[in-house]
């Protein structure tokens, strides 16, 4: 069924951006994590500052209660960081969980049912591009400050610039050359 099927893609594309923000931030300090390229810039602690908070408000009885909780307060996820990194890491913890344990309860017919986000209608499917679309975008601003913040000393998540011919060879190379030959 190719409901259940993406429902199990989805998973696995949030766990991979998930992988990747932390590998971003298990190389930075207390001090990189809070702070901003310039003044009109989040620090990487504000970032997840924001995507706990919308995680936690999104995913929250999301089939019953609208998206945009009375209790959340978006503006301050930007005003603020976290005294620390095991603080910072306890919320991205806590916005993953409650996306992950949210997910448990979708089943495939549910993917069309209308759930509101800021009173606004949408699919469950619709809410659920949409987050997948939002939360790479700010994993993908942690990655490029953490890379600015790191320089040459940041290690790579992928394939590291100007290798991936001996990736590929690695990876493939021998396999793709017994099946040439076989051929």
């Amino acid at each position: 069924m190719i409901e259940q099927q993406y429902l199990k893609s989805t998973i696995k594309l949030f766990e991979y951006y998930k992988k990747l923000g932390e590998g971003a931030m298990d190389q930075l300090s207390d001090e990189d994590l809070n702070s901003k390229p310039n003044e009109s810039s989040n620090s990487i602690a504000q970032i997840v500052h924001h995507l706990s908070g919308n995680m936690l408000s999104r995913w929250t009885d999301f089939m019953v209660s609208d998206g945009e909780k009375e209790w959340r307060n978006r503006e301050a996820e930007f005003d603020e960081g976290y005294p620390s990194k095991l603080a910072l890491m306890e919320a991205w913890e806590k916005g993953w969980r409650c996306l992950f344990d949210a997910f448990k309860t979708v089943k495939p017919d549910d993917l069309l049912k209308v759930i509101y986000i800021r009173n606004e209608g949408h699919t469950v499917l619709e809410a659920i591009q949409r987050q997948l679309a939002h939360y790479p975008h700010h994993v993908g601003q942690i990655l490029y400050q953490a890379k600015a913040i790191k320089s040459a000393d940041f290690k790579s998540l992928s394939i590291p610039k100007g290798q991936s011919q001996a990736f590929n060879w690695e990876k493939f190379g021998q396999s793709r050359e017994r099946k040439l030959s076989k051929g």
